[in-house]
């Protein structure tokens, strides 16, 4: 693990309290090492991260990580505490911090490298060797590989035993390990469960989904595994392998914390016959209650729409911001400007106008194709990308709009599924995925779309259009209301994710009443940030020092929409901070849309105020916004904080976060 981690990066006496406090602490050191270039954007991508599952393991152990496009190379941070950090595991704090930090674009082989870290956590001798440890560069040493910790001394008598188990013939399993960053928890449930299947005799066989690719096990392998095991936080990819058998389908922390339950309930499934259907919604009992993309069909039809949401944003981003540059420069009747292919001048302003209209109204065209296609590919995989992207052009030529992209994109990956559903001949299957699957799926689909929903839904998306173009008054100040509340309660998430999606597709065929609803969302979603901005300003004694730090930097995340800038705020009093972000968010988003306020860009935060319509009564909107969520959250951490008047004098950040 050269590179990786040096002594700098190892913090032998980490005095942090909270978990936030200890990636900051950690954070700051690859900051110094030159390995983070933003301390608060990186710090903001572990916390949301930490906020889709906590990332603390039994034996104290916390491994916060995640990919982040401020990370200049695949780090490690280490800190050792006395008194233990909660990062809500089970057993209690952890006292080994592990910081795990890749590039948004890491190569395969350094997360190969993490992996193998990650592999080694569960090994008792080299944790015991950590919490012994002197010496930051020989700790640094032992991380890397490069000093080997003893062993443990029951290791010889266990692999005795198994060897002794395996003269008999061994029950066999296939596992799939997999969670959403892919780079620490997908490998230590899977050396997890290989040392529960060495002490009991099990022969287990484990695919490892993470961020290094995964590499598929051996068809003969699974054909003759008597059960599966799936330990997953995100999709197992190409369920179809394991059709036919007693399936145990969990997440990942059960499998780094359960994974001799796993095993046993493995044996009792294929000692009763079970034989589990792949592609239906399966809640197993005594599962371990996965928050997985086997959950139920609401969590799963979230996880679709917003795999191809993920991917579209780009698309509006970029698209977005180069029509309303071309607006700024050439004016709004640059739009029917002839092609640039035929007339350019490069001397004139409004050649270079057209120019950038032209390029962002190109990829502005491949919105709901890549909305459809994505969706589709996160319900099947890529077999499913090309039915996906042939049903959202077709929507396009039908005039289905954004709607006809989501339709067209569950119908492909729904047709899809069904296909793998179907046994074929073993010689046939080589070509399934790359010819026969988007054949069918295109076909199926296409006849659809063009004969069978796509005028209901054309119909549809031209009354939403008319609605929107016919809001005003007390209709109108609702749906910014709404969308400022689904922008604020969990600001990145997938409500505000929603939010977004709905005014970024109506950009794709923009009407005076879809400008109003983008203009209304961007200004909702800057208010949380500049609200813990100003509340850290105003009463500083109620936040802890790390909050302040996190507040100066929240002014320009908020100036920018960037709403996750308020999540560590978030994560440390959510029964405070998120009514009051909410409550700001609503009178913003209304006050938007009473005013009239429209946007042509999807993102930009102030910097694109030259491109909004009634640009002072847009800030106004959310200044307002800003000062009553200040207003609350300040009132409300003032009432948690007067029980604790009465006690001596201390360090006022320690009581901003006992509650």
């Amino acid at each position: 693990m050269s590179e990786l981690i040096t002594a700098d990066l190892v913090d032998l006496d980490l005095s942090a309290e909270t978990k936030n406090a200890a990636a900051r602490s950690l954070a700051e050191r690859m900051v110094a090492a030159g390995r983070v270039t933003d301390l608060d954007g990186f710090l903001a991508d572990v916390a949301a991260r930490e906020a889709q599952m906590p990332t603390g393991l039994d034996g104290g152990i916390g491994i916060p990580h995640c990919r982040s496009e401020h990370v200049t190379e695949p780090t490690l941070a280490f800190g050792r505490s006395a008194s233990g950090i909660d990062f809500g595991a089970a057993d209690g704090p952890a006292d080994l911090v592990f910081l795990i930090a890749a590039p948004a674009g890491a190569d395969d082989d350094h997360l190969t490298i993490l992996s193998g870290l990650a592999r080694r956590l569960m090994e008792p001798a080299f944790t015991g060797a950590l919490r012994a440890e002197g010496d930051p560069a020989a700790a640094a040493a032992l991380i890397r590989g490069e000093e080997t910790p003893a062993a443990a001394p029951e290791a010889e008598d266990e692999t005795e035993e198994t060897e002794e188990t395996e003269a008999a013939e061994p029950f066999r399993i296939v596992a799939v390990t997999s969670c959403p960053t892919g780079i620490a928890h997908t490998y230590m449930a899977a050396e997890s469960l290989e040392a529960a299947a060495r002490a009991q005799g099990v022969e287990l066989h484990v695919e490892t989904q993470g961020s290094a690719g995964f590499e598929r096990l051996d068809p003969a392998v699974i054909a003759a595994a008597d059960a599966v095991i799936w330990a997953h936080d995100v999709d197992v990819r190409e369920k179809a392998r394991f059709g036919g058998k007693p399936v145990v389908d969990t997440g990942v922390k059960a499998g780094i914390n359960r994974p001799a339950e796993l095993i046993a309930e493995a044996r009792k499934k294929a000692e009763r016959g079970e034989i589990s259907a792949i592609h239906e919604n399966r809640e197993e009992p005594g599962a371990g209650g996965s928050a997985g993309a086997s959950g139920h069909f609401g969590v799963r039809l979230r996880t679709y729409l917003m795999s191809g949401v993920s991917y579209m944003v780009p698309f509006v981003a970029a698209g977005g911001l180069l029509i309303a540059l071309s607006f700024a420069i050439g004016g709004y009747e640059i739009a029917s400007a002839k092609s640039v292919a035929d007339h350019f001048v490069w001397g004139e302003a409004d050649s270079w106008a057209a120019l950038l209209n032209q390029i962002g109204s190109a990829a502005f065209g491949f919105l709901v194709p890549v909305l459809a296609g994505y969706i589709a590919y996160g319900m099947a995989d890529r077999p499913a990308l090309v039915p996906g992207f042939v049903g959202g052009a077709i929507a396009l030529t039908i005039d289905a709009g954004f709607l006809g992209g989501l339709v067209a994109g569950l119908l492909a990956g729904a047709t899809v599924m069904a296909i793998q559903r179907v046994k074929v001949h073993p010689t046939l299957r080589g070509i399934m995925p790359v010819l026969v699957i988007p054949l069918l799926a295109s076909i199926v689909v296409g006849f659809l779309m063009f004969i069978v929903v796509g005028k209901p839904i054309a119909s549809l998306q031209n009354a939403l259009t008319d609605w929107l173009n016919g809001l005003s008054g007390s209709n109108a100040v609702i749906l910014g209301v709404v969308l400022g509340l689904m922008m604020c309660f969990d600001m990145g998430g997938p409500l505000n994710k929603v939010a977004y999606a709905f005014a970024v597709g109506g950009l794709a065929d923009p009407t005076p009443g879809s400008l109003k609803v983008m203009a209304a969302v961007m200004a909702a979603g800057m208010v949380p940030p500049l609200a813990m901005a100003l509340a850290t300003t105003v009463r500083r004694g109620l936040f802890t020092g790390t909050e302040r730090e996190n507040g100066r930097a929240a002014w320009v995340l908020g100036a920018s929409f960037i709403t996750e800038g308020a999540i560590p705020f978030a994560a440390a009093d959510p029964l405070r901070v998120i009514p009051s972000v909410m409550a700001g968010g609503a009178v913003t988003g209304a006050l938007s849309m009473a005013f009239g306020c429209t946007l042509r860009a999807p993102h930009g935060g102030v910097f694109v105020i030259p491109l909004i319509g009634e640009p002072f009564l847009y800030l106004l909107a959310i200044a307002a916004g800003t000062a009553v969520s200040t207003a609350l959250v300040v009132a409300l951490k003032g009432l948690r904080r007067k029980p604790d008047a009465v006690a001596p004098a201390g360090d006022g950040s320690d009581v901003a976060v006992a509650a």
